[in-house]
């Protein structure tokens, strides 16, 4: 929220400076996270007097002027405006001033051979206005010489950021409020209008939806005549980054942006009928002052007339109904909103507004009355005409809350000692009622007071949140333990690996849009009522297609080869409603697994072996038993059959699938193939029997060196290699530690529909070494094990 100091000081009595102010604002709890000087904008920019203007000699629309700029040399300038004139008193920008508007420095030059020293400006051109058909005009009267700045009233800007639970700051008279509770200064009283009544309100004002609109207050003012605001209310809604429109509708914006207080201004030539508040019809629609228009349904209140509705209530107002250069009669409405209503309404349209802001947080309903009074007499004193009398439909919420507050529990809760007077003067500052047993009475506007520590805050950030002393948190005495979870060890763990292995770390969306979610949805979608955009409504199921886009983009950068992996949830949401999110690690490889070279030949793109290798490595490092793992098929439609498989710890528990995507799931996402993709699902990793611990077990180094012993069997062609090695590791679990396959063949001398398998077996021996009987034992095991799956051994 932006807003002058000169508009703070409107309503707050200080002598403080702006940075005293600024550092105030921080410390209790308004944070200032930019301030802006106009008047630094408008350095080198001087009052200047024309003293003679002539003809260009070598131009025809340029006038050689003659000008005093209060120094005691005259200046020459050329200029082209065509109110340039003798006796003129404009603005004068000098050599070294930067134009406001286009950033341009200014210096000597000469225009048409005819030397000038600056430039006699525009409103346009010192973003002061549109206006660009000639420069600034001044008052005869003002001093020749003067900084610009000065003399304009340039008023420092300062940003602040308002917290949600903070509407009662949502207006400048709110923050002038808090400063002069905290000692910076006196808060100026609001003023009080009385309204000469001339005539009965002609329209009829009504409330049919007391629920999301208790109140509703409203007057007619005839014969209003609509024009530029005045340059007071213009250059404060300019401060706080609002266009100003006209008289009636700046009026308005000024009301919501000093006070927190949206209102609104209907033409009332164009309402038939009595103006009601009311819920809106299914399928009604609005055009609104944005010019879009938006379909309603029956859980959104809507201000509306005999013939159709006007009003978005609380967030925007209709086109249909709106004030023009010709108005002269209006309707002025001031109401109370259902926050929740508001919310919902707003959300479900995608309609963002500073009237939804502040009505969703929570306005003053005490402010209705004196709200329509200081509205009415803007309008009459900007405006002119006569005011009807008041309608009032409905009542705002009126029933204060009382809470029982401890003072004590000031340094118990808040951690600094603030004597009880002193709360009790912050509090009744604050507008808080406090009688003498302590029984807080809280103002109708602090939506956010729910408690005594709400009440603690208050009286401490009043105080000053930098007089809360820090304080280190109590610790046990010795090693200090562990903070990390089971689950937090093992991404940490896992996330290291990764890296190790040369991929690199991706961090995507938790959201994807529907289509690409839907392509790796194994149930139905979790999907956002509230999503940041249309295009990213549905939570994740897979990390693959944030990784695939990933992919995408920086192969169309020109990328040849990616090893992207992420450590993220995925969200799951099952049949009967209920959500889910896992820990998954994802992983794809694209473009180039080695490039073309002349020790290497053409280039060689990564294939389902590979993603099975990172799969592999990737699970041991993460503690899963990749001895006993099963790989079996089923990886899903989105990888290509027969290049996909797997990993299981029996028939259900899938730890991993892996593999070569599909040309369907890569033409979806536009990428060219190949790419391959592996997905580890590290919630289904069974966790180690026996408490966590940071020590490695003991290791003593066999005293007899191994033993290595190969097998070539000839087995089915459609046998896994995999299970084959599982059955030679179990044949004789003693003395067996380790199988690999190290050679397969299949053609000339192996049957047709048979391939051979040679496995390297290592055999440690324990206290004694291997005799050949013992040796020949174990060999008839393995042969025994391996003719379980369908093998014999080659003779």
């Amino acid at each position: 929220m932006k807003f002058s100091l000169e508009w703070l000081k409107y309503f707050l009595d200080t002598e403080a400076s702006l940075a005293d102010i600024a550092a105030k604002l921080n410390e209790i709890g308004i944070e200032v996270e930019g301030i802006e000087d106009p008047a630094e904008a408008l350095a080198g920019f001087r009052v200047a007097k024309v003293l003679t203007a002539k003809p260009h000699p070598d131009a025809d629309k340029l006038q050689v002027l003659t000008v005093d700029n209060g120094t005691g040399e005259e200046k020459q300038i050329v200029c082209g405006a065509p109110n340039a004139r003798a006796g003129l008193v404009g603005v004068l920008g000098s050599p070294g001033a930067t134009v406001p508007a286009n950033g341009m420095v200014l210096r000597k030059a000469a225009i048409r051979g005819v030397e000038s020293s600056g430039m006699m400006c525009s409103t346009r051109e010192l973003e002061l206005g549109e206006d660009h058909d000639g420069i600034i005009e001044l008052p005869e009267d003002a001093p020749i010489g003067t900084d610009f700045a000065e003399y304009h009233g340039a008023s420092p800007v300062l940003d602040v950021a308002i917290t949600p639970n903070r509407p009662d700051c949502m207006g400048v008279y709110g923050i002038a409020h808090d400063l002069a509770a905290a000692g910076l200064g006196t808060l100026k009283p609001r003023k009080s209008f009385e309204i000469e009544e001339a005539f009965d309100c002609p329209v009829e004002i009504r409330t049919d939806d007391p629920e999301g609109c208790p109140a509703f207050y409203a007057r007619v003012v005839r014969g209003v005549t609509n024009g530029a605001s005045p340059d007071w209310m213009q250059a404060r809604l300019k401060a706080a980054g609002q266009r100003p429109i006209s008289a009636l509708v700046d009026i308005t914006n000024y009301m919501s942006l000093a006070f927190g207080r949206p209102a609104h201004v209907y033409d009332l030539a164009k309402l038939t009928g009595p103006v009601v508040a009311r819920r809106a019809k299914d399928g009604e629609q609005v055009v609104a002052l944005n010019d879009k228009t938006y379909t309603l349904d029956s859980t959104m209140t809507v201000i509306a007339d005999d013939n159709s509705v006007h009003d978005i209530a609380g967030i925007m107002g209709g086109l249909d109904s709106s004030v023009s250069e010709s108005t002269t009669d209006v309707l002025l409405e001031i109401a109370y909103f259902n926050p929740e209503t508001i919310g919902v309404t707003g959300r479900k349209l995608g309609l963002a507004s500073d009237a939804r802001t502040r009505f969703e947080r929570g306005v003053d309903p005490a402010w209705l009355d004196e709200g329509l009074q200081g509205l009415t007499s803007l309008v009459q004193r900007l405006c002119g005409g006569e005011a009807s009398t008041a309608a009032r439909a409905g009542s705002p919420p009126n029933e204060a809350k009382v809470i029982a507050f401890d003072p004590g529990l000031t340094a118990r809760l808040g951690g600094v000692e603030v004597a009880e007077a002193e709360q009790k003067r912050i509090l009744e500052a604050l507008d808080f009622a406090v009688d003498g047993s302590w029984n807080v009475t809280v103002p109708l506007r602090r939506h956010d007071i729910e408690g005594a520590a709400d009440l603690v805050e208050e009286v401490v950030r009043i105080h000053g949140l930098d007089k809360v002393a820090s304080v280190a948190l109590p610790r046990a005495d010795g090693v200090a333990r562990p903070t990390a979870t089971p689950a937090q060890a093992l991404e940490r763990r896992v996330r290291r690996a990764a890296a190790g292995r040369g991929l690199n770390e991706a961090v995507t969306w938790s959201f994807l849009p529907e289509a690409e979610a839907e392509l790796f949805a194994e149930g139905p979608l979790w999907v956002l009522d509230n999503p940041i955009s249309e295009d990213l409504k549905a939570m994740r199921p897979s990390l693959l297609p944030g990784l695939i886009s990933a992919a995408k983009r920086n192969l169309d950068r020109g990328a040849t080869s990616l090893r992207l992996f992420e450590i993220g949830r995925r969200y799951l949401r099952g049949k009967d409603g209920a959500s889910d999110e896992r820990l998954t690690l994802g992983v794809v490889l694209a473009g180039d697994k080695t490039s073309r070279g002349w020790a290497t030949g053409k280039a060689q793109a990564f294939d389902a072996f590979d993603a099975k290798a990172e799969a592999m490595a990737l699970l041991a490092e993460a503690g899963a038993p990749v001895d006993k793992l099963q790989v079996m098929g089923e990886a899903g439609e989105q990888f290509h059959p027969g290049q996909s498989a797997t990993l299981r710890l029996g028939p259900k528990n899938v730890l991993a699938r892996f593999g070569t995507l599909h040309p369907r799931t890569l033409a979806e996402f536009d990428v060219d193939g190949p790419v391959v993709a592996v997905e580890l699902f590290l919630d289904a990793i069974p966790a180690k029997k026996g408490a966590l611990s940071f020590a490695k077990p003991h290791f003593a180094p066999p005293a007899l060196q191994p033993v290595l012993r190969d097998f070539a069997f000839l087995v089915p062609a459609d046998l896994p290699a995999g299970d084959l090695l599982r059955a030679v590791k179990g044949a004789d679990k003693a003395n067996i530690v380790d199988a690999r396959v190290f050679d397969v063949f299949a053609g000339q001398g192996v049957p047709e529909g048979k391939k051979s398998v040679a496995v390297e077996v290592t055999l440690q021996p324990g206290e004694k070494s291997y005799k050949e009987a013992d040796l020949k034992a174990i060999a008839d095991a393995i042969v025994a094990a391996a003719a379980k799956q369908g093998a014999e051994l080659r003779g």
